[in-house]
């Protein structure tokens, strides 16, 4: 058969996926790992999360709610925000896709961050725009750089708060000073996939910009529920925004696109404060033990703001990957975001980061990397 696909399509990378966890220990030969690779919830889903999605089985003939109007509503009640300011999405990269569609046309730009989140870029290909990528500057966004590359096909700018990997954050003044030095007819999209993890006093009040949008460009908050909520199978994010932008979104946005049983979990997740409260509080600990013994090993940890954290091994980065994964430890390697020397890993339960502290101890010494 001939295929004529676009130019744009060709060119795209698809995404990496990595392989599950059984075929891994399949491939290798272990059982009874740990995956501290994907910055997954180690404690799980709220069980009553897990309840709502059993009990809404029997209603899986029913198309979902097409507004996700429960959802809505409890979001935006513990947002404290109206619910006309919120676009629910298939995981929070498809409200990143719905932003493209619906701002981005071809030969439009893009700023985004390098290394950061790789399909903010990958969307822009499939609609024929430009990409202009800035160079992480001390593993934090170069925000002068950034305001720098704005011109007049400038439409919209990326940037995840956190950033994913490094885990760092910018200021509510710096961004204050950033936004004030942008044109009014762009976005400024906030992915803020791990701001549960953020200390309260150090996150962007971004109801703050919405509400007031004049002489300042759009801003827009992209949240999940994958992280801190423990739903990531279910694929839930949101996006927070001027109803006006919201309203442009659910334009291209497609009928049932939070499926029934996401619906259910996340409305339930939500009424679980205690777990949510324990996952924050217990992932703030592991990460604080982690560091400390990661550096008792004679690597060097980065401080991060999120529920994962950079780890320079001072070493090949990917054969210390290779060599914990035979001992049934998952942690992601950073050469392909440029880092040959540093890893990512997931804070876990107490037995899981004691069971790679001991991992990455034998595989420093087998290596002579530290």
């Amino acid at each position: 058969m001939k295929l004529h696909p676009a130019p744009n399509i060709k060119d795209i990378t698809p995404y990496p996926p990595g392989k599950p966890l059984e075929e891994l220990e399949r491939e290798y030969g272990i059982t009874g790992s740990i995956k501290l690779a994907s910055n997954e919830n180690p404690w799980g889903p709220s069980p009553k999360a897990v309840q709502a999605v059993i009990s809404s089985l029997s209603n899986l003939h029913r198309y979902p709610d097409g507004s996700s109007y429960y959802l809505t509503a409890a979001l935006a009640n513990w947002l404290d925000v109206d619910p006309q300011e919120i676009v629910l999405g298939n995981g929070s990269n498809e409200v990143i896709e719905f932003l493209v569609k619906a701002f981005v046309q071809k030969n439009d730009e893009v700023i985004t961050s390098h290394p950061s989140f790789l399909m903010y870029q990958k969307f822009v290909q499939v609609r024929g725009g430009v990409n202009t990528v800035i160079p992480l500057r001390d593993m934090h966004h170069d925000l002068a750089a950034i305001t720098r590359a704005v011109t007049d096909k400038t439409r919209l700018i990326f940037m995840d708060n956190p950033n994913n990997p490094c885990g760092t954050l910018f200021s509510r003044d710096r961004f204050q000073r950033f936004l004030s030095g942008l044109p009014e007819d762009i976005i400024v999209v906030l992915d803020e996939a791990y701001i549960d993890f953020v200390e309260p006093g150090q996150r962007i009040d971004v109801t703050s910009y919405i509400r007031v949008p004049n002489n300042i460009p759009a801003v827009v908050s992209l949240r999940t529920f994958s992280k801190a909520f423990g739903l990531a199978g279910l694929r839930v994010g949101y996006g927070i925004m001027h109803r006006d932008v919201a309203g442009l979104l659910h334009r291209v946005r497609q009928p049932f696109n939070v499926n029934l049983l996401a619906q259910a979990g996340a409305l339930a997740a939500l009424d679980d404060k205690d777990h949510y409260s324990k996952t924050i509080t217990e992932t703030a600990n592991g990460r604080d033990w982690l560091s400390r013994k990661v550096e008792e090993l004679g690597c060097r940890p980065y401080h991060s703001h999120t529920n994962f954290f950079l780890i320079d091994v001072r070493g090949d980065a990917t054969m210390l990957y290779e060599t914990m994964l035979r001992k049934g430890v998952i942690v992601r390697s950073m050469q392909a975001y440029g880092f040959p020397d540093f890893i990512r890993i997931t804070v876990g339960t107490s037995s899981e980061n004691q069971r790679f502290v001991k991992s990455l101890k034998e595989s420093l010494q087998e290596l002579g990397y530290a």
